[in-house]
């Protein structure tokens, strides 16, 4: 289906309303607490629908429906549903001990746990994945969603004569630089609320759109037909999802084998899974940005709440239209990325958009796309600028910088991630899709950071050494369990599989042994990591006690913790707990 005027001219608007309403509303922000946490003024609405459209990005409907669309089917929605779990630790443990404090980044917490150089050595891990995982990932998907709908890789073959693969490499180069360059402009001159403005705006008609997609697919599914222009004449709901179960029931579970490579049942219960989640909703600056420039602890843990309410629905808008997909378009969309599953599910997205979506619905459904990838690139270069301003240069470069000065150098941090993101965008594509590229590529600093964390809070005597030498023990431990297996994967002979596909010719003996460990899922030897890191904090606490606990300051901001704190958590992990029994 070819994109109309009208597709393009609503995208094009949509984006330059989200700019404008969020310049307007970020304007005056001359200080450093309105900058980088919107003045402490962030109300549980804005909370609850900026975590979500920070977290959701062209990496879930790249990447997380591109999964779905493969083997993994339903299995990925794991993410999400633990996610929502996650996040009521968070909101009754993590968040009222970051705010009691009033921290301004998650690196200073440690400073005062800890010390200076435990602060500065996390604070260097995030900015450095921030550029490379988060940011580039962020850059390299949305160029990828673009590309899917609006074909510039075959309108640059066609008009300059390249072969297919150049022509998608130069493709995502220019998306990349757009999204990199329009998502800068508003985030520089905003600060935090220029990004949660947005969010509200491009998250919400996200969802809106996403459940018109699972409404469509459907109806399609369901015996209606493709419209002349777009859209989908006829069909029944009811008789779409019988089909749709029917047609993929082997996809609609969400626990596979302890030893699946990508989702094994025994990581998201009881093992790795719980590392990555607990330091993305918990402990990473990208996201607690957002419940740190909150009004009270209420308000934050309302706003969560919220958050979580969507992550247990995102999945069937995301996943589910992800493996109908398969199911409708499956040859085409395996066609047009010459048989490679893996970036067939990258397209598949933006594809079923295209083919289904009437003409202005259409148009606002990329503009949201690609406002997305805003979103989550935008939130992203405002918590690496807070990071360095705040952490690093006001720490080392310029302690007695004032306020106006510290916004000052924040948005020339914020322009220069963004430029340095924007050169490095085209990485992850070397990798076998998008979503396990940024999920094992977090494994590097997570275990570490979550150790010095919660057993920092947890261990009250546990010294300075021993939050340091986790923080700097874990991307050695998880490289010493990943790297092996990409170096025998470059340099050994690769055989037909079973399946067809081209895979490792293990080496016999220990490297055998090696291989078949560091072939383990990502998620298993972040577990193993720690594990290990845990052991190793608590025998330095048991040799190296502080001689007294640690203490905190003490921030002016309201901590009073309400009662619906508790009964609105207990509800999320009692509907989290039913989606696994009605889909196990």
């Amino acid at each position: 289906m070819e994109l109309t005027l009208i597709d393009t001219v609503t995208f094009a608007g949509f984006i330059a309303l989200v700019i404008g309403i969020s310049l307007y509303a970020s304007r005056k922000e001359d200080n450093s607490e309105d900058y980088f946490l919107a003045g402490r003024k962030l109300t549980w609405w804005l909370i609850g629908f900026s975590l979500i459209a920070s977290n959701i990005s062209t990496e879930h409907f790249v990447g997380m429906a591109g999964q779905a669309f493969g083997r993994v089917g339903l299995a990925i929605a794991s993410y999400e549903w633990m996610a929502a779990i996650t996040l009521v630790i968070v909101a009754w443990w993590l968040l009222p001990t970051f705010l009691r404090v009033g921290i301004y980044t998650m690196p200073e917490f440690l400073e005062y746990r800890y010390d200076q150089a435990t602060r500065t050595i996390m604070a260097t891990y995030l900015m450095a994945l921030y550029v490379v995982a988060l940011l580039a990932t962020v850059l390299y998907s949305g160029a990828q969603g673009l590309n899917g709908v609006f074909g510039f890789s075959e309108t640059l073959a066609e008009r300059y004569g390249m072969d297919m693969e150049t022509a998608r490499f130069w493709a995502t180069v220019g998306g990349a630089w757009f999204i990199g360059i329009v998502a800068a402009v508003y985030t520089i001159y905003g600060g935090l609320k220029a990004v949660v403005w947005s969010d509200l705006l491009q998250g919400g008609t996200l969802l809106l759109g996403g459940v018109v997609v699972l409404y469509l697919g459907l109806k399609l599914t369901g015996g209606g037909e493709l419209g002349d222009v777009g859209g989908v004449v006829g069909g029944s709901l009811a008789e779409g999802w019988s089909r749709f179960r029917e047609a993929n029931a082997d996809k609609l579970h969400t626990v596979l084998p302890w030893n699946d490579p990508e989702v094994p049942w025994l990581a998201v219960f009881v093992g790795g899974l719980w590392i990555p989640n607990l330091f993305y909703w918990g402990l990473n600056q990208f996201i607690t940005q957002r419940t740190l420039g909150a009004k009270s602890l209420a308000e934050g843990q309302r706003g969560i709440f919220l958050a979580c309410a969507f992550k247990l629905v995102i999945p069937f808008i995301i996943v589910v239209p992800g493996i109908m997909a398969y199911q409708l378009f499956g040859e085409e969309i395996m066609a047009t990325a010459g048989g490679d599953v893996s970036k067939a599910g990258e397209i598949a997205y933006p594809h079923m958009i295209a083919q289904i979506m009437p003409p202005l619905l259409r148009g606002v459904m990329l503009a949201a796309l690609a406002g997305a990838v805003m979103s989550t690139f935008n939130s992203g270069i405002n918590s690496a600028s807070t990071i360095f301003t705040i952490d690093i240069y006001g720490k080392y470069i310029n302690p007695g910088a004032d306020a106006k000065r510290q916004v000052f150098i924040g948005r020339w941090a914020t322009g220069a991630i963004a430029l340095l993101a924007c050169l490095i965008a085209p990485l992850p594509g070397r990798f076998e899709g998008v979503f396990n590229y940024i999920q094992e590529i977090w494994g590097f600093i997570s275990p570490g950071i979550v150790a010095a964390f919660l057993l920092g809070l947890i261990l009250k005597r546990a010294p300075t050494i021993a939050g340091k030498t986790v923080l700097l023990l874990g991307p050695v431990l998880y490289a010493i369990c990943r790297v092996p297996k990409w170096i025998m994967d470059a340099v050994c002979e690769q055989v037909p599989a079973d399946d067809g596909s081209m895979t490792t010719q293990a080496p016999e003996g220990v490297l055998g042994w090696l291989y078949s460990f560091s072939s383990w899922a990502f998620l298993h030897h972040m577990a193993v990591v720690f594990v290990v890191l845990a052991l190793v904090m608590l025998a330095i606490t048991i040799t190296q006690p502080r001689s007294e606990p640690v203490s905190y300051p003490r921030s002016q901001l309201d901590t009073t913790v309400p009662r619906s704190s508790y009964v609105l958590g207990s509800l999320v992990i009692a509907a989290t707990v039913a989606l696994y029994v009605i889909f196990w």
